[in-house]
């Protein structure tokens, strides 16, 4: 009985190593090429927005009173007040100046 159940054991080992092994090079496919990586790598800071840019754009757009903005590894965070006069914590895109994200931090 023992060696029905060790010869068992090490079959169905076998077969399940073996399984792992055919399924293992279809999930390696599906790593992002390196040349589409590079397109969506942040871009150098070289080419990102002066702080003085990005809070000119900020103000045409109507926000006021800039209490805080900070340099992320690929964005600004800035906290300010919004045209509706409400405390926001803003996420910008670097080199275009965009607004990512706003979160609301206190309203009026």
């Amino acid at each position: 009985m023992r060696a029905t159940t060790l010869i068992a054991t090490l079959a169905l080992t076998g077969g399940l190593i073996g399984a792992g092994a055919t399924i293992a090079p279809a999930f390696a496919q599906n790593t992002v090429p390196a040349a589409s990586a590079t397109a969506v790598a942040p871009a150098a800071q070289s080419s990102w927005m002066s702080i003085k840019d990005v809070l000119d754009k900020l103000e045409a757009a109507g926000y006021t009173d800039f209490r805080e903005i900070e340099r992320e590894k690929n964005k600004y965070e800035v906290k300010a007040t919004d045209p509706q006069g409400q405390r926001v914590e803003l996420d910008i895109d670097p080199v275009s100046g965009d607004i990512l994200k706003t979160e609301v931090k206190r309203s009026k």
